[in-house]
């Protein structure tokens, strides 16, 4: 009975091969309905985003003394990146919740659900992943062999959101004060994380520990370090990989438990 429930469960997720084209559907939907009566449309993502970079920048570059040349597209790929992920972690809180009405109308797996919002803040990355290619050009740098090493990164990446959303979709639909834990956790790591300051801007064996320690670091390094022509550490994919493995095997037994009573929380 055990074995036929969790083929059952792994089918939920599996089954989303077939489901693909309805995730694309509603997470390309989701973004044109945000924009539906603006000019530009989804290009404010880019504009916004573009914004912000320049001005924190322009900012922080002068006060950790840093060359423009080095800091400016570290800052860039490392906002962006930040941006997809904690979007991704943010918005997971609220899947199941948002989607009352499919989840109790239509037998739609719920992994459908979780792959509509990974669609739809990938398209907001590809918008705005455009800026870097402009910020490199404009300190005089340009992309590396290395920058092939993104797209294994972001699978990796990808995969670790995956399992996160799943998990934080289903936590938070028992826990409605749940969302707002998770917003402020995620606004107190932006500052503990390297993402608008530099690694080596952290010394010691302290600054160390606490940068590798913290795996939104690693997740963020296995995409940001080959857009800026550099190789990832063996230790971030170390990291990313176990977390990867070990992530997905918490989320199954955790949405196996609970997967018959979302209906009932939303």
């Amino acid at each position: 009975m055990r074995e036929k429930f969790t083929q059952t469960l792994l089918q939920d997720i599996l089954i989303n091969r077939q489901n693909l084209s309805l995730a694309y559907i509603l997470g390309t939907q989701d973004i044109k309905q945000r924009y539906k009566r603006s000019s530009l449309g989804a290009m404010w993502l880019t504009i916004n985003m573009s914004v912000m970079i320049g001005a924190m920048g322009l900012v922080f570059g002068r006060i950790f003394n840093t060359p423009l040349h080095d800091f400016f597209p570290y800052l860039a790929a490392g906002i962006i990146l930040w941006g997809f992920i904690s979007t991704v972690l943010s918005e997971g809180c609220m899947t199941f919740i948002d989607s009352e009405a499919m989840i109790k109308q239509l037998p739609l797996p719920y992994f459908t659900f979780i792959l509509r919002l990974l669609w739809r803040n990938l398209l907001i990355l590809s918008h705005n992943i455009v800026i870097l290619p402009f910020i490199l050009w404009a300190v005089g740098r340009n992309f590396h062999i290395e920058a092939l090493l993104v797209v294994p990164g972001l699978i990796i990446l990808l995969i670790n959101l995956m399992w996160m959303a799943l998990i934080l979709a289903t936590l938070c639909a028992r826990y409605r004060d749940m969302p707002q834990i998770i917003q402020s956790i995620i606004q107190v790591t932006f500052y503990l994380t390297p993402v608008m300051w530099m690694r080596q801007t952290l010394t010691g064996d302290a600054g160390k520990l606490m940068i590798e320690s913290n795996p939104l670091y690693h997740l963020i390094d296995i995409v940001r370090a080959p857009l800026l022509g550099e190789l990832p550490s063996s230790l971030s994919y170390t990291v990313t990989t176990l977390m990867a493995a070990i992530g997905w095997m918490v989320a199954i037994q955790f949405y196996r438990q609970y997967k018959h009573k979302i209906a009932y929380w939303v």
